[in-house]
């Protein structure tokens, strides 16, 4: 297997390494902007950042939180 900056090439085909404590957050994100628990969302935002979250994947959760992330 040759790693490929964030991706790992497995039989032609890269997949990209995902962290799970990142996803976590963004998916408690999510369920907060969907049940309306606003005062929850800063606390995972701030996890998902500390954890490699990029800027558009905050954003598009808080654009639309129907968007399922895929971290």
């Amino acid at each position: 297997m040759a790693q490929i900056g964030n991706a790992i090439k497995v039989r032609g085909f890269p997949r990209f390494l995902r962290d799970p404590v990142k996803l976590t957050a963004l998916l408690y994100l999510r369920e907060a902007l969907l049940s309306e628990r606003y005062e929850d969302c800063a606390g995972y935002i701030t996890v998902a950042k500390e954890f490699g979250a990029q800027v558009f994947e905050i954003r598009n959760l808080l654009e639309d939180a129907r968007r399922v992330p895929r971290g």
